[in-house]
């Protein structure tokens, strides 16, 4: 069983409820996991909403968009939100938390790695715009319909 889909949305905060839903109606008819399916979706918030903040020069302008890809694939669920922004500035590899408790931004990048098994933080090669891809093994639910095989 497999499902992909992706939105190309306008950098609007009414936008990330949007690509929110549509990840849990998928996973629900899918017979994913509801805890499984609350993880991803509260990443998948913070991810849009960095992308409405972050994913432009700016205040969004007519036509600014983001793309939120997702892959319910087999055993896993593979989700990627691309902006069109200054993308992610130079970091050394981190092995501590990107944020301190105190601060005010970067927790939601701290959240998607916690509620995933995995999370890249990356820019678009040779242009600008950040990429933030994650993924989660999947648990289905006793009568899920779509279970993989």
């Amino acid at each position: 069983m497999s499902i992909m889909w992706s939105l190309h949305l306008r950098r609007d905060a009414a936008s990330v409820p949007l690509a929110r839903r549509l990840l849990i109606g998928s996973m629900d008819t899918a017979g994913v996991d509801p805890d499984i399916s609350y993880d991803l979706s509260v990443a998948l918030s913070e991810a849009c909403a960095n992308a409405v903040e972050h994913g432009g020069a700016g205040s969004p302008a007519p036509g600014s968009a983001y793309r939120v890809t997702a892959y319910l694939d087999g055993e896993r669920c593979r989700i990627e939100v691309a902006d069109s922004g200054p993308g992610f500035p130079a970091r050394p590899a981190r092995s501590v938390p990107m944020t301190a408790p105190q601060d005010e931004s970067g927790r939601g990048l701290d959240l998607i790695e916690q509620l995933s098994d995995h999370a890249h933080f990356g820019n678009k090669p040779g242009r600008a715009g950040a990429v933030v891809s994650f993924d989660k093994i999947l648990k289905w639910r006793k009568d899920a319909p779509l279970v993989a095989v």
